[in-house]
């Protein structure tokens, strides 16, 4: 899958527990009728990826949806959803519209041609 849109925030690299597990994350606000927010993180050595973008940046992200189950003291589940990037490039003010602009139409010219047209004997 696939985000596009404008880079709003960028935060630092964080590192999480002993084992030196590092996250980095991203909001890229979409361009379409309605913005949308999309928090996207990346992970271990994916995290330098975002190094060579700034806020303000049109990107592309390709993304992963990522899910999980945690069962907290009480003995309740809960679920967690995430959207985990793993790659990132630069892309265009218009990357994230669902179509193609519509060009201008052309102007109509009638057949010149009498033998091509069709008598119309319809009564209405």
């Amino acid at each position: 899958m696939e985000l596009a849109g404008k880079v709003k925030w960028l935060d630092e690299t964080k590192e999480y527990g002993s084992n030196g597990f590092r996250k980095r994350e991203v909001v890229v606000t979409t361009e379409e009728q309605y913005p949308q927010h999309i928090l996207v993180e990346f992970v271990q050595d994916k995290c330098d990826l975002l190094n060579a973008f700034q806020v303000g940046q049109n990107v592309k992200i390709g993304i992963n949806l990522r899910g999980r189950e945690w069962v907290n003291p009480q003995g309740e589940t809960k679920y967690f959803n995430a959207i985990q990037g793993w790659k990132i490039e630069a892309g265009t003010a218009a990357a994230n519209s669902e179509m193609p602009p519509i060009p201008p139409p052309a102007a109509f010219e009638p057949a010149k041609d009498a033998e091509n047209e069709i008598e119309d004997d319809l009564p209405f």
